[in-house]
């Protein structure tokens, strides 16, 4: 399966139409959040994606809210709204958790993915979307800061094992791919990625 991945355009218009481009012929996008800036023309920008015909999966970043994007959600039949929620598509599981991404340990996110952990079958392979990234990888570390990610989210990978966890919300570690165990931990950046599972 083919999937465009992008993070954090904040409503860079360029960024989104080299998406565009680079999302022809894939079988599902990802936004891990931040399309927009502060929820300015989110709609709009969100529309554009509708050219490519494809199932889009997105969670809200720390740039708009749930409400905002649960009522687009209702608008295009073509958005998935992944807040809390899962989506199957050829042997594979998509779950996300929007927002935040500003925080060390996030224990609303362990219980729901303890309880998500509870409807996932066996044979299912899963992939993991959020906005911040895991503790303790290449994605989440600032040279001045150091690590700044979530150990909750690599709690959970650890738990769950993931093929693939897909995350942003750092600009400075667009690009960046690192691993958990077995786990794929990409930040695809305003760019995006084009992933092969």
């Amino acid at each position: 399966m083919k999937i465009l991945a992008f993070v954090d355009t904040h409503g860079n218009m360029e960024a989104i139409k080299r998406l565009l481009l680079k999302g022809e012929g894939v079988d599902l996008i990802v936004c891990a959040g931040d399309i927009s800036n502060f929820g300015n023309n989110l709609k709009g920008l969100v529309a554009k994606f509708q050219k490519l015909k494809t199932p889009m999966l997105i969670i809200h970043g720390n740039h708009e809210s749930e409400e905002q994007m649960k009522e687009l959600a209702k608008e295009f039949p073509w958005l998935i709204f992944l807040h809390k929620g899962s989506y199957q598509i050829n042997g594979y599981c998509f779950f996300g958790y929007g927002g935040g991404g500003f925080s060390t340990e996030d224990l609303q996110y362990e219980k729901t993915a303890s309880r998500f952990r509870k409807t996932l079958k066996k044979d299912v392979k899963l992939v993991i979307i959020t906005h911040g990234p895991p503790y303790g990888t290449r994605c989440d570390f600032l040279s001045h800061q150091g690590h700044r990610g979530c150990r909750s989210y690599t709690k959970i990978d650890k738990e769950l094992k993931p093929v693939l966890h897909i995350c942003g919300h750092l600009h400075e570690t667009a690009s960046m791919r690192d691993r958990i165990g077995d786990t794929l931990v990409i930040n695809p950046g305003a760019e995006g990625k084009i992933i092969r599972i």
